[in-house]
């Protein structure tokens, strides 16, 4: 069994950055609908649908995959003001279900 920690400095470093633009977007009065433990994150290749999803998919192999994609194109910079994943939307659903069945 590997430890992959280099995926978790990753993971702190987007979830530490998305903590300071929701900071950032609760001064400005914006309603937050994510309740606790949950995380929203933004799916899709051109147009991108929101989609709220459990903190413990962070730690699966196969959503973090998602998440270095995600920082391969879009750095720590997210266009939507959110945590955005670069896959078709088919994919992401596909991905987390088979996650939240598990």
């Amino acid at each position: 069994m590997a430890i992959h920690i280099p995926r978790i400095i990753h993971v702190k470093q987007i979830l530490q950055r998305s903590s300071s633009l929701k900071a950032n977007q609760a001064a400005s009065s914006a309603p937050f609908d994510v309740p606790k433990g949950y995380l929203a994150v933004y799916v899709g290749e051109s147009e991108r649908k929101r989609f709220v999803i459990p903190i413990s998919y962070l730690n699966q192999p196969s959503f973090q995959d998602l998440l270095s994609q995600a920082e391969e194109e879009f750095g720590f910079e997210h266009p939507m003001g959110g945590l955005t994943i670069p896959c078709r939307e088919d994919i992401f659903i596909n991905l987390t279900s088979q996650l939240g069945g598990s």
